[in-house]
Formats: structure tokens, C-alpha cells, sequence
């Protein structure tokens, strides 16, 4: 006999349905913390900042929204053509300080970006300034885009 859809299938598969939203969302959804973020024991994070990145004729650059993060608490490095940026937001707490909503993440993070090949990683410079952190990677002169004449032969 062949199952048309009706009868207890469909609510069978609601239930599965539901079930299987719940495990994900609790899981991976917003609620989540103690995300692995590589292979390393003890390499978690519990916030990613967002982040652009543009290409320029002369360079790439990342542009991190890292508000309430101080300078002390950023560290960028460049190993293995990967630049990794990561930080910390720490929270800072008054006495009977007590919170209506806490919406926002604190803690460590951890963003890494394999590098193309042109990059000229003798001149990357890293600036905060107003809670974005800006990483300008600049360009071999090799890479950067230039016309070239068509001769008639």
C-alpha cells in the first residue's frame, strides 16, 4: 500500500520538523556560545565581528566593527600568507549594575583571511579609530592593473 500523505504522516513529519529545528537552532543559532573556531584545543570564540572587504587597483582592505574594543585588547598577525585579527571586548561593570536586556557579545574572537598572493605584506598597516578597525593591505606593484597597447603589426 502506498502512503498518499494523509493521515498521521503529515503531524509525524511536523513533529520531525520541529524537532529537528529545535536541535539546530540550539546548536548553532544566536544563543549558542563556545563556537570551535580551528582545530587547536582551547581555540573558542563566543563573538565574530562583522566585516567588509573591498579590493582597490593598489590594495584590499578589511574593515572589522569592533566597538568597545581597545587598542590593547587587538592583536593582528600575518603567518602562512593568513592574517588572522583577534581581540577581546571585556565587560565592564558597574557596582549594582543590573542588566534590562544584553543583547551584545563579549568575550574573544578570532577572524582569519588567507591572503592572495599579491599582496606586499611588508606594508600592512592596521588602524582603529570609532569601533572600526581598518587593515589595509596594500598591493605588489606586479598585481596593480595596467593597460596595455594593442600594436598593429
Amino acid at each position: 500500500m502506498m502512503n498518499t500523505g494523509t493521515g498521521t504522516a503529515p503531524a509525524r513529519n511536523r513533529m520531525l520538523q520541529s524537532t529537528l529545528n529545535r536541535f539546530l537552532d540550539e546548536t548553532f543559532g544566536p544563543f549558542a556560545t563556545r563556537v570551535p573556531i580551528s582545530e587547536d584545543p582551547g581555540a573558542f570564540t563566543t563573538w565574530t565581528p562583522l566585516c567588509d572587504i573591498y579590493e582597490t587597483d593598489k590594495k584590499i582592505v578589511i574593515k572589522m566593527e569592533i566597538p568597545e574594543v581597545k587598542k590593547e585588547n587587538i592583536s593582528v598577525t600575518f603567518d602562512n600568507n593568513v592574517l588572522t585579527i583577534s581581540g577581546e571586548r571585556k565587560v565592564e561593570e558597574e557596582e549594582g549594575q543590573s542588566y534590562h536586556r544584553n543583547k551584545r557579545s563579549n568575550g574573544q574572537f578570532l577572524r582569519s583571511f588567507t591572503l592572495p598572493p599579491f599582496v606586499d605584506t611588508k606594508d600592512i598597516n592596521a588602524e582603529s579609530k570609532e569601533g572600526m578597525l581598518l587593515v589595509t593591505l596594500p598591493k605588489v606593484d606586479e598585481a596593480k592593473a595596467k593597460q596595455i597597447e594593442v600594436k598593429v603589426a
